[in-house]
């Protein structure tokens, strides 16, 4: 039995946020019933075709739940729609504002007949206010959340390179939902749950905000290095491979002048003695150390930096990540089916130990429908 087994989730969603959150809730046992519109579904399907025919998006975010096709706008989708969320413990959607109550799924309207259900909204910005109807695609509220003005490079503001508005929103509805089932296990009370992808990922801007409110400016855009810790960041080494570090303390400044650099003058310099210096010596601080660097190989560096206590990383793509032997030794790969073959994914963070987690197939548009539709009293068996 895993945690969520005996739950049954119906989820009206596309694109990231709510399936990041339903995927989740599948991955421990839950019952993921997705509700698609007939012929295309969800639209996240046709953002490309990279993996073996298949969205990249969609894959990951789809597994282990059930794809049932429903026209919501005619009389027989949505009496079919009522009817699996009669039978649901937790219902989500992330339709545009309003859409959800035009279709008779609000929360006002399915919690007045179902009191115990979990009824779980995201939208880009809320549902009221001035930006309640404006629409929020991750770039758009990357900026409008700030974000955008502290990533990149002094000259050049860039957005972060994964759809983290959706994922912070989608995580943000993965715990409230957990949280919810906890309090209706106490109180037998289902619960209201709103979330706001500008909400989300607004808590996740609270230094830098704190930063500019209290201090007056914004933390600078420093690429990969770091607007007030130094040294941080990517150094080039004699091979011409970069090698990240960061340096936390003054303790591991000398070490690192002594061990890593071979010298410690450079600890004692008077531009470099303390962080705040070193910082507004940046330029020269790392051109004295990629002088010492120029000496050695990444390799050779990661090896002087690891037996010095200094903390590094290499710099890897995709593939480099993909094939990272840390995570083949921990065996977190495991195979999964979809419509166009086996597929390799890693398994959930949270490792329940000595369980399992579900890892099955990602369903094509719609071939749920009829086994779910019967099973749930909608269709007549033949």
């Amino acid at each position: 039995m895993l945690p969520l087994s005996g739950i049954t989730v119906v989820s009206l969603e596309q694109a990231v946020a709510a399936p990041f959150a339903t995927r989740q809730l599948a991955d421990l046992g839950a019952r993921v019933i997705k509700i698609e519109r007939p012929g295309p579904g969800d639209f996240a399907r046709g953002y490309d075709e990279t993996v073996k025919g298949l969205a990249s998006h969609f894959v990951w975010l789809n597994r282990s739940k059930e794809s049932v096709a429903l026209d919501l706008k005619s009389p027989e989708g949505n009496h079919a729609v009522h009817a699996l969320v009669r039978s649901a413990d937790v219902f989500v959607q992330n339709l545009a504002p309003g859409a959800a109550e035009r279709l008779g799924l609000g929360a006002e309207a399915l919690r007045g007949e179902l009191p115990e259900l979990i009824h779980v909204s995201i939208s880009g910005y809320g549902a009221d206010g001035p930006y309640s109807s404006k629409k929020a695609y991750d770039l758009l509220v990357q900026c409008e959340a700030g974000l955008v003005s502290i990533t990149g490079t002094d000259p050049t503001p860039s957005k972060v390179g994964i759809s983290i508005a959706d994922i912070a929103s989608g995580m943000y509805a993965y715990s409230g939902i957990l949280t919810a089932l906890i309090q209706r296990q106490q109180t037998g009370e289902g619960a209201t749950i709103e979330l706001s992808m500008l909400e989300a990922l607004g808590e996740w801007m609270g230094f830098p905000m704190n930063y500019a409110v209290y201090g007056g400016a914004a933390p600078k855009r420093t690429g990969a290095s770091h607007a007030a810790i130094a040294p941080y960041g990517p150094f080039t080494c004699g091979d011409s491979k970069q090698v990240f570090l960061g340096i936390q303390n003054e303790r591991e400044w000398a070490t690192f002048c002594e061990r890593v650099l071979g010298s410690r003058e450079v600890a004692e310099d008077e531009r470099f003695v303390r962080n705040s210096l070193r910082v507004e010596h940046s330029t020269d601080l790392t051109s004295v150390i990629e002088q010492a660097l120029a000496r050695h190989t990444a390799d050779e560096v990661v090896d002087l930096l690891e037996d010095a206590g200094i903390a590094n990383a290499l710099l890897r793509d995709m593939q480099g990540f993909a094939d990272h032997p840390q995570l083949a030794a921990r065996n977190r790969w495991r195979e999964y089916d979809s419509p166009a073959g086996p597929l390799r994914a890693l398994i959930p963070p949270a490792t329940f130990v000595g369980q399992e987690p579900v890892m099955n197939r990602v369903p094509d548009v719609g071939e749920d429908t009829e086994r779910v539709l019967t099973e749930f009293g909608v269709l007549e068996t033949t």
